[in-house]
């Protein structure tokens, strides 16, 4: 059991027969009354973001999500599709179930495959992913003080902000989970 006391921003829980995944939480003392936790949840099948209120110490279920490795093959017709690493079993899975994973996804990329009651409903990225920019301006350092950034589009797709350092061809490391420049990979 998972109670409000263990709840942290990732922590999956079942919530309403539902799978959830915690974005956010805060917990409320109340004059009076007891405390209260506040979140903010996604629920994995559905990709609804919705906001619960619960009452400290309250339990909930783990959501029995197995996770299974699989490899990005491509995309075709709106769906992505992965591979299992041990049994060469293909896997499509649509744009709405991949959310922003898709930003970072490139071919060759193993990545963990959320199953729900035998169902694939997302993936679960590397923390980090190495990505060659594609298309950015030229960097002129002009009158900034602490360095600056400029928009840079990766080889995926995505447009992520980078130092002015960085020129088209380099590859970089991004963080997955906020969508941010790490360092350049040498």
């Amino acid at each position: 059991m998972i109670s409000t006391a263990d709840f942290r921003k990732g922590l999956k829980i079942e919530h309403r027969g539902q799978p959830c995944e915690i974005l956010d939480f805060q917990h409320v003392k109340m004059g009076r009354g007891g405390a209260i936790v506040r979140t903010k949840l996604r629920g994995l099948i559905t990709g609804a973001v919705f906001e619960e209120t619960f009452r400290a110490g309250e339990r909930f279920q783990p959501p029995g999500l197995r996770e299974q490795k699989m490899q990005y093959l491509y995309y075709q017709d709106g769906l992505y599709y992965f591979m299992d690493t041990e049994s060469y079993e293909q896997v499509p899975l649509s744009e709405e179930q991949l959310g922003q994973a898709r930003r970072f996804l490139k071919e060759g990329t193993e990545v963990l495959v959320l199953i729900y009651k035998d169902s694939p409903i997302g993936v679960e990225l590397p923390t980090f992913v190495e990505l060659q920019v594609s298309q950015t301006e030229p960097g002129f350092k002009g009158d900034t003080a602490q360095g600056g950034s400029k928009p840079a589009t990766l080889e995926t797709g995505a447009t992520i902000k980078v130092p002015l350092h960085i020129n088209e061809g380099d590859v970089i490391k991004v963080d997955t989970r906020t969508g941010e420049y790490v360092e350049r990979v040498r």
